[in-house]
Formats: C-alpha cells, sequence, structure tokens
C-alpha cells in the first residue's frame, strides 16, 4: 500500500487491501467524530465559565484559569505523547487518546474541588494535539497523495462543525440544565469515537525503526520549525480577534448581547467554508495555499477594523476571518512533508502551534485594548501578525529553494 509511505514509522500488513471508498469514508467519520468531541469540549467552556465559578465559589476571572489549564495541556501532551508513543500502532494511540479524553471530560462532570477540575481540564487536554495529528496522518495514508489535504479537512470537519453546532448546543444544555451536563455529553462523544475506531479503522503495525528518538528527529529539521512558526505566529490574528468578538459586538457595533451568538454562528459557517476550500486548494497548491491565506487574512482583519462599527459589515468581517481557518489542513500537510520520517511529533506539534497562536493573539490583543485603542483595533493586531508570518513562510521558501539548488549540484 504505497500511500502508507507518508509515514514509514508504520507498516500496514502485507496482505492488507487498498481500502474501497465506503472503508475511507468511515475511517474519516469516526476520526472526525473524535474532533467534534474535542472541539466540543475546547470551546463549551467559555460559555460556562460563570456556571462554573457559581458551582465552585470563585470569580469569573479565576474559573478562566481551566481554559489555561486545557491550553497548556494541549501544548505540552502533544509533542510528549507523540514521542513516548513512538513504537505504540496508530490505531492502539488513537484508542488510548480518546480513553482518556473522555475520562478527563466524564471526571471533569464530578470534580469535588475547583482544583480537581482544573486538574482535569489539563488532563483533558493531553490527547488534544496528538489525537489530531496522528488521525490526520491516518487519514492521508489512505488515500492516492494529491488528495491527501482534503482527507486531513474531512478529519478537521469535526472540530469546525463543533464550532458552528456542539459548542452551542452543549453551551445550551449546560445552562439550561447543569454545566456537568456539557462535559458528560463531551465524554460520551470520545466514548462513541472509541467504539467508532475499533470498528472502523484498520489495525496497523510499527516498523523495527520506530523509536522515540527518530520522532524527536523532528526537531532538528529547520523546516519543520518554521512552518510550525507559520502556525504559531502567521494565525494568532483570527485569535486576537475572536477573543474580544462578545465585547466588539455590543460595544463598537452596539447591537444587543443577543447579537453575539449570531456572530459566533457566523464564524463558525466561515470555519466550515474555510476547511472545505482551503483542503482543496492545499491539494492543487500547498504552499501556495498557505501565502495565500497569510495575505488574505491581512486583509480580512484590516477590514474588520477599519468596518467593525458597521453591524452588517461586522458579520461579514468575522465570517471571511472564519474562512481564514484555510491553512488548518494545508499546514497540516506541509508538516508531513518536511518532517520525513518523524511524522508523528511533527503533525501533533501543528496543535501545540495554534494554541501558542491562540494565547499570543489573545494577550496582544487584550494589551492594545489596555492601551486605549478598543476592541475594533484587535483586527490590526490580527493583521500585523499574518504580516509577520509572511517573513516566516518567505523563510521556509528560501530554505527550500537553496535546499533544492543544494541537491541539484
Amino acid at each position: 500500500m504505497s500511500q502508507i509511505a507518508i509515514n514509514e514509522s508504520v507498516e500496514i500488513e502485507p496482505d492488507a487491501e487498498l481500502p474501497s471508498a465506503t472503508t475511507v469514508a468511515l475511517v474519516q467519520l469516526a476520526l472526525a467524530c473524535g474532533g467534534f468531541g474535542i472541539g466540543t469540549g475546547e470551546f463549551a467552556i467559555m460559555g460556562l465559565l460563570p456556571n462554573v465559578a457559581e458551582t465552585f465559589s470563585v470569580t469569573t476571572p479565576q474559573a478562566g484559569y481551566v481554559i489555561s489549564a486545557y491550553a497548556l495541556g494541549v501544548v505540552i501532551g502533544a509533542p510528549v505523547i507523540a514521542v513516548l508513543a513512538a513504537k505504540m500502532a496508530r490505531r492502539t494511540l488513537l484508542l488510548t487518546l480518546m480513553l482518556v479524553f473522555a475520562a478527563g471530560n466524564i471526571l471533569s462532570a464530578v470534580a469535588p474541588t475547583f482544583e480537581t477540575f482544573t486538574l482535569l481540564r489539563f488532563v483533558s487536554g493531553l490527547p488534544h494535539g496528538a489525537y489530531f495529528g496522528v488521525a490526520a496522518l491516518v487519514a492521508a495514508s489512505m488515500v492516492p497523495v494529491h488528495r491527501r489535504a482534503r482527507a486531513v479537512g474531512r478529519v478537521m470537519l469535526g472540530l469546525t462543525v463543533a464550532t458552528l453546532l456542539g459548542t452551542p448546543a452543549t453551551t445550551l444544555f449546560g445552562q439550561s440544565l447543569d454545566w456537568q451536563v456539557a462535559f458528560l455529553t463531551v465524554g460520551v462523544v470520545g466514548l462513541l469515537t472509541v467504539a467508532l475506531i475499533w470498528f472502523y479503522v484498520p489495525k496497523d503495525r510499527v516498523s523495527e525503526e520506530a523509536s522515540f528518538l527518530r520522532e524527536l528527529g523532528a526537531f532538528r529539521r529547520p523546516q519543520v520549525w518554521l512552518t510550525l512558526g507559520i502556525a504559531a505566529v502567521g494565525y494568532g490574528g483570527m485569535f486576537a480577534m475572536f477573543s474580544y468578538i462578545a465585547s466588539t459586538t455590543t460595544e463598537v457595533a452596539m447591537l444587543p448581547e443577543t447579537a453575539v451568538p449570531i456572530m459566533l454562528v457566523l464564524f463558525g459557517v466561515g470555519m466550515n467554508a474555510g476547511n472545505f476550500i482551503g483542503s482543496w486548494l492545499a491539494d492543487k497548491s500547498l504552499l501556495g495555499s498557505i501565502g495565500g491565506s497569510l495575505v488574505y487574512n491581512i486583509v480580512v482583519l484590516t477590514t474588520f477594523s477599519l468596518t467593525a462599527a458597521n453591524p452588517y459589515m461586522l458579520g461579514l468581517s468575522v465570517f471571511l476571518v472564519g474562512c481564514g481557518f484555510a491553512a488548518g489542513p494545508a499546514l497540516q500537510t506541509r508538516l508531513m512533508d518536511v518532517a520525513a520520517d518523524a511524522q508523528t511529533l511533527a503533525a501533533a506539534s501543528n496543535h501545540s502551534a495554534f494554541n501558542i497562536a491562540n494565547a499570543l493573539g489573545a494577550w496582544l490583543g487584550g494589551l492594545v485594548i489596555a492601551w486605549g485603542y478598543g476592541f475594533a483595533a484587535t483586527g490590526y493586531v490580527g493583521a500585523a501578525l499574518s504580516f509577520l508570518g509572511l517573513f516566516v513562510f518567505a523563510a521556509s521558501l528560501r530554505l527550500e529553494r537553496r535546499s533544492a539548488s543544494f541537491e541539484a549540484l
């Protein structure tokens, strides 16, 4: 099965046949289900912070520490798990990651203290990056090379659909019934994913050459660092804007609070559209789609700042910024190309990079607001980050061309 060469540390059984379209679709559905659960669990807490604060008798800002704990789990868990699990079969690793994720969320729902709840959110975040990285590799290995990005995009569709449907629905149920219900629901989705992976993801075996040192080799490759840098810097702008969208809606566009969910839906629709279009474009031109998306982000984030006071333009800009998620499948696929035989670590670290982008964007956006430039100025912050990302992208292109010239000699 030649497509599996995308990661030489995994071998398919010798008598394995090429997967049928139905098999591929079922595998992608199983993997996307996990993405849906992870995305819902990550974002639902943002709408439930007041409820959590009331339960544990802490302030809402203090309750916000659980979001940071989850993000820290993602950043730490992705590279550590990828290295430690180098000798583990992909299917087994996916099952283990989902079991940990499900257990973390179910136990979060019954946490007796705020400290315990915070710790469990950290544990729930540990599988996040490794799951998406391994799932992307599995999905890409089952299709022809020219369709890899679309396969990755279908796995990430679970995450984008979560922002559109899973998070609002879970938040609504959590507010109407009890916030613990939200985490129980996410835990059940995790268990459902375990069942789907068990039944539909084919067994694989690990090659004898696989090792944690081999995976660590990914960080000896400059192109891996540059690609992660593009994600961490260039795409922080989306989070700079999105972190303060509620206040921008009510204080800049002067819309009622009831308009905030509409903006969130528009952002979710944009993410889904971007994921679909971006994965298609990445299969046509991988580097072109990454560079083009950075330029695109500069334009739409600047437009956001210039027109945020107009309710209709705000809605349009929020949708267009959400479309910037088009770079997600492209960057994930790029890491597969530049990581050589250490793809698990590189692919998993992509989500650590995006969480760094999240923290960086929110922090810089908050600084600009604190300096008195207003909520609309977060778009300018985002545009500046995308502009810096272009320099990292240019460095990556230059290094690649120099390497190609050297090899031609």
